[in-house]
């Protein structure tokens, strides 16, 4: 774990659902920010037993860039923050077939939140969060990119990711009919901020001048 500044943590686990042949290092990135009144775990995995003491004294929030990066959201039994998870429209967008996502009953995420399993809380691109964070819609409305005021940072999901050679808009997945310079231009007001951080889900912490490069026209 590097405390990246005061109150600020990162951390890399090993994920457990990665495959070999995925594009993805299997070691994925979570984030910690203690503000004297909350502790916000992004993307949480495998949360240091030093920061989980904490919680005792703030009050704990998970917060997710995707339902799909819930990870270890409902061990730890805090109130969740995210984007709604995809509808069976959604996931037809995506390639399944009505008939696939019917049979599996819709999406997997999030799915014990959606029924009342925990405390949700459910927002979107342009939201503000009331911990100081405001929302932006990543490469689709379910994938969030998130800045942070408090700490002066971005904190990117699967729409800004590292996969070897440096933070870039990620254009593996993206929707059909959605280009990298559709999803480049919902973020350039991310470049009005005084953005300091970069703390992707998939790579390491960077700076404002790699956002700049993977946001360049």
């Amino acid at each position: 774990m590097e405390e990246l500044r005061p109150g600020l943590w990162h951390w890399r686990t090993r994920h457990p659902e990665w495959r070999e042949g995925e594009p993805w290092d299997p070691n994925v990135s979570s984030y910690a920010l203690d503000d004297g009144a909350n502790l916000l775990l992004f993307d949480p995995l495998g949360v240091p037993d030093e920061l989980l003491a904490r919680a005792d004294e703030r009050n704990p929030a998970v917060v997710l860039t995707a339902p799909w990066h819930e990870r270890d959201a409902r061990r730890l039994g805090f109130p969740v923050w995210s984007a709604h998870p995809e509808t069976l429209e959604d996931l037809v967008a995506k390639g399944f077939t009505r008939e696939q996502v019917e049979a599996a009953g819709g999406s997997p995420d999030l799915r014990w939140l959606v029924h009342g399993g925990g405390e949700a809380h459910w927002f979107w691109g342009g939201d503000r969060l009331p911990f100081g964070i405001e929302a932006f819609t990543g490469w689709t409305r379910h994938d969030l990119v998130l800045w942070v005021d408090d700490c002066r940072a971005v904190v990117a999901g699967d729409t800004l990711a590292d996969f070897g050679e440096g933070i870039a808009v990620n254009t593996r997945w993206l929707p059909e009919g959605t280009t990298r310079e559709d999803v480049a231009a919902r973020l350039r007001p991310l470049l009005d901020l005084p953005v300091e951080l970069v703390l992707p889900a998939h790579g390491a912490p960077t700076d404002r001048a790699a956002l700049e490069r993977a946001l360049a026209s």
